[in-house]
């Protein structure tokens, strides 16, 4: 695999992870603070996420999360089609996050009302940054296990041997570090 090919291997993988960790992170913070002001009471507090407001962004992240992974275990077309798959995760995150932060009064929440919508934006564009490089160039990436695959040995010619002759533990010994297979 040529160096640019693992860069962006590596930058799909890592912009998804990121990407998905971002969006849980930022989803579950404060979006939303509105206080209601009662005589005589204690004022009463209502607090609302992200996660509140579009309940679907955190099983988007999670499936991104879970596509991280898999695209380290997938190859050739399935890799393409899984890197179609997180680009459209991260374009529904971003849109979900838009939705939610639009149609979300701030009220007293400060900067999270609107930090924390736009973190899981760009948590989203991250996830589908790395579905885009997946789907483009996946089927170019190695797969995990191509690296390990042993080519197969070669036949092994056996002598017979008579019911006299001493067994040549050496032999094999030597048969096993080679990697013969004794029970073949």
């Amino acid at each position: 695999m040529s160096g640019n090919h693992r860069r962006s291997h590596l930058g799909a993988v890592l912009g998804c992870l990121a990407g998905a960790g971002l969006t849980l992170y930022a989803v579950t913070r404060t979006w939303s603070s509105t206080v209601e002001h009662r005589t005589g009471l204690t004022d009463l507090t209502t607090v609302r996420t992200g996660a509140d407001e579009q309940p679907w962004l955190v099983g988007l992240a999670v499936v991104a999360l879970a596509g991280a992974g898999a695209l380290l275990a997938t190859k050739g077309v399935a890799r393409r089609v899984l890197g179609g798959v997180l680009l459209l995760a991260g374009l529904g995150i971003a849109a979900g996050a838009l939705i939610a932060r639009i149609g979300l009064d701030a009220g007293e929440a400060g900067a999270g009302a609107a930090f924390w919508p736009v973190a899981c934006v760009v948590g989203g564009a991250a996830v589908a940054a790395g579905g885009f490089l997946a789907a483009r160039h996946g089927h170019l990436w190695a797969a995990m296990s191509a690296r390990y695959e042993r080519t197969p040995a070669p036949a092994v010619v056996r002598r017979e041997s008579s019911d006299l002759e001493p067994a040549d533990n050496r032999a094999a010994w030597d048969a096993l570090d080679r990697g013969d297979d004794p029970t073949a």
